[in-house]
């Protein structure tokens, strides 16, 4: 499957989102004269290589009617500036008047753009998530809403090319790490406000976020915004054979490496891959029938594995180890399960991921009627096996072992080839 992979480390910005996926391409000057190409009304895009902490990536720089656009000093976004060279300490410096666009507006300007439906759909979202923040933070309905930094053309810039881009790359799975959002204030032309700014902190809602240690804001609401929109899932890299890395740096210097990096290449198909939690506890006051019953109730409660192992606790004391595996859907009726029947007043939780051979069942028929066979096979392997409940069926019937009848029917399974 294909796949795309934002590390997040140092938050995101718009300008930061371009080049990193600018780096993907082999030929990125081809790419960028087909950005330049779309017509967004007096907007160039350009980059260069840079470095940071060592590190070599690119930044991409928009300007607009032959300037790089800065926030007008009325202007009430908090839009970072991470990635882009104009922070918040310049702002009554060089800036240059902004119109003031609803989303309608910018809505009509998508629209009149020489793109795909799917990116039309796609940018057109990405503001509607603004929009929404900024009526939330406001206090004032969606169609009041005029943006002033986020609005600008460099930022329709930077939303456009992200999904001409990502629509470009066209990948399977798109995931990323936790965003970093940096930590302390940042001031905008009404005042100083706390980090994340409101706006961006709204937008994340449901992702998973953290300060850290830089001083500064690293996550624009640009950013955000395009994030929640293309992102399936916020957490670790997963197992992935990687085609290609990007580097999309910002221009501010920070002890980290100010950079986006997008890793792109293969994962397992979905059909063999699986994430699942894996819920454990320890007790040291249950009997053996208490924990067989509990082991029942969390089968029935969903899980796909229960076991116990054997542990030392404190002070030595000889204890068990209760180990639960489940999907997410099941994991919250289990965490109540595992309360409800043992005696632990804490459990833990880990995120993980299963491979799993692919696997299909079909009936075989035998001299004792008919048996389900489970047929598991991926990675270069194959397991061929009779139901355990069929198998002890026959043998019950026949006064035979499992592994008598397991014998009988494979050899007739044999005859049966060769006849």
């Amino acid at each position: 499957m294909k796949t795309l992979y934002f590390n997040c480390g140092m938050g995101a910005a718009g300008d930061m989102l371009t080049a990193a996926l600018l780096e993907l391409f082999p030929d990125q000057d081809a790419v960028l004269a087909e950005l330049n190409a779309l017509g967004i009304p007096g907007v160039r895009f350009s980059y260069e290589t840079v470095s940071k902490c060592g590190i070599q990536g690119t930044h991409v720089t928009v300007t607009v009617d032959g300037k790089e656009e800065l926030p007008a000093e009325e202007d009430d976004g908090p839009e970072d500036h991470h990635g882009h060279e104009h922070g918040h300490e310049h702002l009554h410096e060089h800036h240059h008047p902004h119109e003031h666009h609803s989303l309608h507006d910018i809505e009509t300007l998508i629209a009149s753009l020489p793109v795909s439906e799917k990116v039309r759909r796609d940018a057109t979202a990405v503001y509607a998530q603004i929009a929404e923040a900024e009526s939330h933070v406001h206090g004032r309905p969606v169609p009041e809403i005029h943006f002033h930094e986020v609005g600008t053309m460099d930022a329709v810039a930077d939303v456009t090319a992200v999904c001409y881009l990502m629509d470009k790359l066209s990948p399977d799975l798109v995931l990323a790490s936790p965003v970093h959002v940096g930590c302390g204030t940042v001031r905008c032309a009404h005042g100083i406000l706390p980090v994340p700014a409101p706006a961006t902190a709204y937008i994340l809602r449901d992702v998973p976020v953290y300060g850290g240690k830089i001083d500064g804001e690293l996550c624009t609401p640009t950013g955000a915004a395009l994030l929640k929109h293309f992102v399936t899932r916020f957490g670790k890299m997963p197992a992935l054979r990687v085609s290609a890395i990007g580097y999309g740096c910002g221009k501010k210097d920070f002890p980290a490496a100010n950079c986006v990096r997008a890793f792109l290449g293969e994962t397992p198909d979905p059909e063999d891959t699986d994430t699942v939690y894996e819920l454990n506890c320890n007790v040291d006051d249950m009997t053996a029938e208490e924990i067989s019953f509990a082991l029942e109730r969390f089968f029935e409660a969903g899980a796909l594995e229960a076991y116990t192992i054997p542990v030392n606790m404190k002070k030595n004391r000889p204890g068990t180890l209760i180990r639960v595996i489940c999907r997410p859907a099941e994991k919250e009726e289990l965490i109540r399960q595992i309360f409800r029947h043992t005696t632990t007043i804490g459990l833990r939780e880990n995120v993980t991921q299963r491979r799993v051979l692919s696997r299909s069942f079909s009936k075989q028929e035998t001299p004792w009627g008919p048996v389900a066979v489970k047929r598991s096979e991926g990675y270069g392997a194959e397991r061929i096996k009779i139901e355990y409940e069929d198998l002890a069926r026959i043998a019950r019937e026949q006064g035979l072992s499992l592994a008598e009848v397991r014998e009988r029917i494979a050899g007739r399974g044999e005859d049966e080839t060769h006849a």
